[in-house]
């Protein structure tokens, strides 16, 4: 048995969505300055990092928020899907040609931008390959339950609305800034234990896989 842990480190120079506040983690206790101890806090997104997606995010009104979530959904068998690196849309003739196992009811999406975990990454990246409406709705039609990103957005940086309306309105759980890069395709087990936030739109998420 194998643990990948794909969930990605959370720094105070980490990427953000641009428009998002940059995480601010620091000791507000401090044993050497006498304290029987050391205290920290953190103010952040909740959209920070490796996060889940409540469909409040993006449809409002009567939505689940994240504390709604089932865990049976987010925990179980998945199928990691490694797309090649010259892929910048993964639209639904793509999905249609990688033959995703018919049964797969969670997905995880490793294309290029993986590579950017390899390193320490500051900036943000406006060209990150994302996923097509069409693409959306083609998960939608085969049953996938939850789908998972290797960047910060299953969506387009210019058109951010569309796919995760399509995937939301489905009742389908979308998990966002993966790391994969060490992870090959194939099936593993998958557990993903978002924060309970009573009423948020979203909240980060520690994500193993599992292989045997």
């Amino acid at each position: 048995m194998r643990i990948y842990d794909i969930s990605l480190p959370i720094t105070n120079q980490m990427p953000v969505w641009p428009g998002d506040p940059q995480p601010n983690l620091e000791r507000i206790v401090k044993m050497e300055d006498g304290a029987n101890c050391n205290i920290s806090q953190i103010m952040m997104s909740v959209h920070l990092g490796t996060h889940v997606d409540a469909p409040y995010h993006f449809l409002g009104g009567d939505a689940p928020t994240i504390e709604q979530l089932s865990l049976n959904t987010l925990i179980g068998r998945v199928y990691v899907l490694h797309l090649d690196d010259d892929i910048e849309l993964v639209t639904a003739k793509i999905l249609e040609k990688a033959q995703v196992p018919s049964r797969t009811r969670r997905l995880l999406i490793k294309t290029r931008n993986s590579h950017l975990w390899e390193q320490p990454q500051t900036s943000f990246h406006e060209d990150f390959v994302s996923i097509s409406p069409d693409g959306a709705q083609y998960l939608v039609d085969h049953g996938i339950r939850v789908v998972g990103v290797d960047y910060l957005s299953v969506a387009p940086f210019t058109e951010s609305v569309e796919t995760p309306q399509i995937l939301l309105k489905a009742g389908m759980i979308i998990v966002e800034g993966l790391d994969l890069s060490v992870v090959s395709q194939g099936r593993y087990s998958m557990y993903c234990l978002p924060l309970k936030l009573v009423g948020s739109d979203g909240a980060p998420a520690r994500v193993i896989l599992v292989g045997v």
